[in-house]
């Protein structure tokens, strides 16, 4: 049995590119530097002292600023390259993050609040378009997989190392933050080979591409609509249903850190794995769909009366988790398979945008649905979102047939 298991791991890591793996481990390197956002609110009302609505505005400009990153990144990433978008974003949002922790004015630091999350969201699309260019053939859904476990990784390890950081000084955070911002674009310029010719054939595309722009794509565009609707049910997972955990179910907080931990577990553990052995042997949508009923059957482990609470939130996040690693992975695959060398990055700043947008709007609105009619109401608006998309998708893929 652990022979196999092993010989199942082995072969659902193997026959990824080179630069498949250089472009994941600086994923995760550059997902650790997000160690200092996690505790932006303490740093501004324990540290500096502003009220909870200073707190607040800062975390709300680091969602708009992350719009127009994604935006702008995206649409550099197919005017000069991938690589240089990811050296540039990360090399210089890094420094200004270091420039942080060195002023106290409010106004100054929302300015350089902005400044700091277009850079750092401006990588996102690159990188997501140099794993569609360099991934082996038949490997794309797995390549992403990749991606996404060592974002998930970089992630936990970046909140852990900011916590130790932070009990010791609030402004080395935001310095160790940015060194290692930076050094993940230093290894992109000394591991990541250039890609001989691509601007000059970017160019000679210029007329292609012009009829393939993402929003002049009507399947991409109703496919991006349905994902950021996805992607708000995604991440009132991680905002509110905390404090619903805490509020109503009573559950302290070491509990409710265990519980949501055992996501990246899960997707660390078993999700290559699971891509390795589903991959290419049904439709895209099939595992979208069935990941997305999934997420609505762990929002409706939350309105069971009569269960424990850890059990059933437990129960909440594994299904939730499950269904996250159906849809995720293969809603990438589709992404860039409306892609061409010359609109790879519009089309990877447009699906980024699926997730900006939903963490400026998402967490606000669905505290003001849990205060206005309570969290049952919400989890039943949740549910309903998400079988919409689940119809929704159906529908696309009688299309795309």
């Amino acid at each position: 049995m652990i022979k196999k298991l092993g010989t199942a791991y082995k072969e659902s890591f193997s026959g990824l590119s080179r630069e498949t793996w250089v472009l994941s481990t600086v994923m995760l390197i550059n997902r650790s530097s997000s160690m200092a956002v996690p505790f932006m609110s303490l740093y501004m009302t324990q540290y500096l002292r502003r009220p909870p609505s200073d707190a607040g505005l800062i975390i709300s400009l680091f969602g708009l600023g992350a719009i127009a990153g994604a935006a702008a990144g995206g649409k550099l990433t197919d005017m000069i390259g991938f690589r240089q978008v990811q050296i540039l974003s990360s090399i210089i949002g890094g420094i200004f993050f270091i420039f942080f922790s060195t002023k106290t004015d409010f106004h100054f630091l929302c300015m350089l609040t902005l400044v700091i999350s277009f850079f750092s969201e401006a990588f996102r699309p690159a990188n997501f378009a140099a794993i569609a260019t360099y991934a082996a053939p038949g490997t794309q859904t797995r390549s992403y997989s990749l991606n996404r476990l060592a974002n998930n990784l970089g992630f936990a390890a970046g909140s852990s190392m900011g916590g130790i950081v932070a009990s010791f000084s609030y402004p080395m955070l935001f310095i160790v933050d940015g060194a290692v911002s930076v050094l993940a674009g230093l290894l992109i310029l000394w591991f990541l080979p250039r890609l001989k010719g691509v601007v000059k054939t970017l160019k000679g595309q210029t007329e292609d591409a012009a009829a393939l722009k993402p929003w002049q794509d009507v399947l991409f565009v109703k496919f991006i609509l349905l994902s950021i609707l996805l992607t708000i049910c995604f991440f009132l997972m991680f905002r509110v249903v905390p404090l619903f955990y805490k509020e109503v179910w009573h559950i302290n907080e070491l509990w409710i850190g265990l519980i949501l931990g055992l996501n990246g577990l899960i997707i660390a553990v078993f999700e290559m794995v699971m891509i390795s052995k589903i991959e290419n042997r049904r439709s895209l949508f099939h595992y979208i769909i069935w990941g997305v009923l999934l997420i609505a059957v762990a929002y409706t482990f939350l309105m069971i009366p009569g269960i424990n609470p850890v059990i059933a939130a437990v129960l909440s996040i594994i299904t939730f988790t499950i269904g996250e690693m159906f849809a995720l992975p293969f809603i990438n695959t589709f992404v860039m398979s409306r892609t061409n060398d010359a609109n790879r990055g519009l089309y990877a700043a447009g699906y980024t945008l699926s997730w900006s947008i939903p963490q400026v709007i998402g967490p606000s609105a669905g505290f003001y649905l849990a205060e206005k009619y309570g969290y049952n109401w919400l989890w039943v608006i949740m549910v309903l979102i998400l079988l919409v998309c689940a119809a929704g998708f159906r529908l696309l893929w009688r299309n795309v047939d």
